[in-house]
């Protein structure tokens, strides 16, 4: 690639205090797309690096969420490290944190006070619940905010017969507030290129999860007529299971012509999509005697030649072998001090401006000189904050 074909947000820059997940996630998207993005972190370094999986002290769940970023190391409760702060961002496009609010301004660098520095500043600030309200200060991981908003619950009521919430790994919050919070900042940013001002973008994870659930907010306030199994679910094969999405009237029809049933389409019970969903259990059950009767592959194929949207139940080592993640590039490599490994990329292309992911993760504090040389600050003021 060659400046014809810039990245593009390599006129921006970012200085990320965020911690964990869901700042981070957001931090390396937009370095991904050009930033150049300034890791803030304490000398014990962002807790992620700790965290596993380990490969010689290097925590590639880190480098999955840091790669491309400079690190630059302050200790925050010392004045010489705020004012440092402050030179930084009378440079930058960008400030980004994830604390629980009123952290950022005991310290003396919330917005308020660094959009005196800096008035063109967008300062995006990701938290459980929002700078302000009730439970604005309550402490809050993913996880939390997963049983907080109904998330959980409205989950488990999918899984027939179960009772005990799902445990949990996967960080749904974390990862589409960092989503959400690139999106608004982005914003933000094209509305100061246009008033010259800039502004505070307060992101919510308790709301990015509220907003996710669609169907349950609206039953929530209306009557709702229940079907007799939910209509998306395994269908058992001969060797396993089937997802298959029946979200329309022409899948319906494919399904029952790839089944040989075209007698479903005149069925009183199924011809109708409301009759059809309050009968889901006797369909299912009708389905798998088709379905039983061949193996896992044997039923996605017959499936898919009559265009019927479904998978098997992959693993993820299974879906990363598959010919589409290596013809789209979704996994890029990325390299740390313990080695080269592979993580994904941006879920997005540009038909226009190049993307690229890391290649390098920055050790804890390697750009604390040259960064704030840059920010105008002498050898002797570079020395007292880096002993």
């Amino acid at each position: 690639m060659t400046d014809a074909h810039p990245r593009p947000l390599s006129d921006v820059r970012v200085l990320d205090f965020s911690t964990t997940i869901a700042g981070p996630h957001c931090g390396r998207l937009l370095a991904d797309m050009g930033a150049d993005v300034i890791k803030v972190e304490s000398p014990e370094g962002d807790l992620m690096r700790s965290r596993p999986v380990q490969r010689h002290g290097q925590g590639t769940m880190f480098g999955q969420l840091n790669a491309g970023k400079r690190s630059i190391v302050l200790d925050l409760k010392k004045p010489e490290a705020i004012a440092a702060v402050k030179k930084l961002v009378a440079r930058v496009d960008i400030v980004l944190e994830n604390y629980r609010p009123g952290v950022m301004k005991r310290l003396g660098l919330d917005y308020a006070e660094l959009a005196k520095v800096n008035p063109r500043l967008v300062y995006g600030a990701i938290s459980g619940y929002g700078q302000t309200g009730p439970a604005a200060g309550r402490p809050a991981y993913a996880p939390v905010i997963h049983a907080s908003t109904g998330f959980d619950r409205a989950h488990l009521f999918y899984q027939q017969g179960r009772e005990r919430p799902d445990n949990c790994g996967i960080f749904v919050a974390d990862y589409a507030s960092g989503a959400y919070a690139l999106g608004a900042i982005l914003a933000a940013l094209h509305q100061r290129d246009v008033t010259g001002k800039g502004q505070m973008v307060d992101v919510s994870m308790f709301e990015t999860l509220v907003g996710m659930l669609l169907g349950e907010v609206n039953r929530a306030q209306f009557d709702f007529e229940m079907p007799s199994r939910p209509m998306y679910g395994p269908v058992e094969a001969r060797d396993g299971y089937v997802m298959i999405a029946t979200a329309s009237e022409k899948t319906f029809q494919d399904m029952a012509i790839a089944a040989g049933r075209r007698d479903w389409l005149k069925d009183p019970r199924f011809e109708k999509y409301h009759d059809r969903r309050m009968n889901w259990d006797q369909f299912v059950d009708e389905f798998e005697r088709w379905s039983k009767t061949l193996t896992v592959k044997e039923c996605i194929a017959a499936l898919e030649k009559h265009g019927v949207p479904c998978s098997a139940y992959l693993t993820v080592t299974e879906a990363l072998q598959d010919p589409q993640v290596a013809h789209r590039g979704s996994l890029c490599e990325i390299e740390d001090s313990a080695g080269k490994f592979l993580s994904p990329a941006p879920p997005f292309r540009f038909s226009g401006s190049r993307l690229q992911s890391g290649p390098k993760v920055a050790k804890l504090g390697e750009d604390t000189e040259s960064v704030l040389a840059e920010a105008g600050l002498s050898a002797d003021e570079i020395e007292a904050l880096t002993q």
